[in-house]
């Protein structure tokens, strides 16, 4: 006999109504569903570096893992080897000084960092400055702690850099509208997804910005090693420590996007109440894993060199493969990814993605998932070989004839 289900009326926080699945998620599946039937899907989309870490790392890694005593629970701020990894490694790269005890938090990712952030300082209300085009999590894990959210936009033809002036007058608006002051903006250069790149002058009107109107400047900063001859960071400006937040992760740099260890660095008392957030959260992270980091993160610029000339080949592939889309891009993008300008005769960016992907089996990225601003362009990842981005150059030769 067959059990009846039933079914409860049941509904879900009212938090889960703002926010929808992260569209990766949902287009993976039907990627996966696709492949499934025999479709073989290039999957140009997702930006986890294909290449491996180093070989010192590993060999570490697998030396630690067969020790007995290394499997248990680890401390909520990372064995003191890898905070101070990370400050050595962040005084070789941006001559920034840190204490290792209290300015750094190892975290599981830094898209962990980003809502263990917002609940440490967003009350419910608080106004948060998110960028338009801008990674979707700033908007989601905004949305999830109930903050309001006053986008910002960046244009192709300022750069992609925030247009100050029209940021005061949101800021100063907003007071006299009586609304809750804006408390934290978010910021990622080198750009992701539109590859601009940083410079000490945009970082010093940043924490300017952040001073003048007592708002925390949170800057994302996990591409700043590839294709980038000068990786920079926001707190070699003088004051940035006392307002800024930057986040940093294994995941690009070194490639360990499965790994999920990343940093924050900021002053101590901001890195305590982060932590406050962390510790109810989760319960630290595998010590071989960290152990391996640490070695990861001793690399010379050999490393990085080695990576970019990879990674430089596939970006002229990428560009290729632009072109075959009647797209045209920016040649001084840095970063893992080519974002590109769509044809004028391509009603959007969803509808060309959608094209590319059913009639050639190819899977690139919709502009118009990082904001409404990105609704005329795409984004192609440099995480897949040569061998496959020369045969999605060659299936997306069919869109044009």
């Amino acid at each position: 006999m067959e059990k009846e289900s039933k079914v409860f009326d049941i509904q879900p926080a009212a938090r889960i109504g703002k926010v929808e699945e992260y569209y990766f998620s949902r287009k993976l599946k039907e990627v996966a569903s696709m492949n499934a039937a025999g479709k073989n899907v290039i999957n140009l989309g997702i930006g986890s570096p294909d290449l491996p870490p180093s070989k010192e790392a590993i060999e570490v890694f697998c030396t630690e893992v067969r020790k007995d005593d290394v499997h248990g629970y680890q401390s909520y701020v990372g064995i003191p080897e890898l905070r101070k990894g990370f400050a050595d490694w962040y005084e070789k790269w941006f001559g920034v000084s840190l204490d290792f005890k209290t300015e750094i938090q190892p975290l599981i990712g830094s898209k962990e960092g980003i809502l263990h952030i917002s609940m440490a300082f967003l009350n419910e209300g608080d106004g948060v400055l998110v960028p338009n085009p801008g990674y979707p999590t700033y908007l989601s894990v905004s949305k999830l702690v109930g903050a309001d959210v006053v986008f910002y936009e960046l244009k192709e033809e300022n750069g992609w850099r925030p247009d100050f002036e029209a940021l005061e007058k949101t800021v100063e608006e907003r007071k006299k509208s009586g609304k809750t002051p804006v408390k934290l903006m978010w910021t990622n250069y080198p750009n992701m997804p539109t590859g601009a790149n940083a410079s000490i002058e945009l970082y010093e009107k940043l924490v300017a910005f952040g001073r003048r109107h007592n708002i925390v400047i949170c800057n994302d900063n996990p591409y700043c090693f590839i294709l980038n001859e000068h990786p920079i960071s926001i707190l070699t400006v003088e004051g940035a420590r006392d307002i800024c937040i930057e986040l940093n992760s294994m995941s690009k740099s070194h490639n360990m996007p499965g790994w999920r260890m990343a940093m924050c660095v900021s002053n101590a008392q901001f890195i305590e109440w982060i932590l406050r957030v962390k510790s109810n959260v989760d319960s630290g992270q595998f010590k071989p894993m960290q152990s391996a980091v640490v070695e990861s993160l001793k690399a010379g610029r050999e490393w990085y060199d080695g990576n970019n000339a990879v990674y430089l080949q596939r970006r002229v592939l990428a560009g290729e493969i632009m072109q075959a889309l009647g797209c045209t891009y920016d040649e001084n993008q840095v970063g893992l990814f080519l974002w590109g300008k769509i044809p004028d005769t391509e009603k959007n960016s969803e509808s060309l993605a959608d094209s590319v992907l059913y009639e050639c089996n190819v899977f690139i990225t919709p502009g118009s998932i990082f904001g409404s601003a990105g609704e005329r362009y795409v984004r192609i990842s440099l995480c897949c070989d040569e061998r496959m981005l020369r045969e999605a150059e060659k299936r997306v030769q069919r869109i044009n004839g």
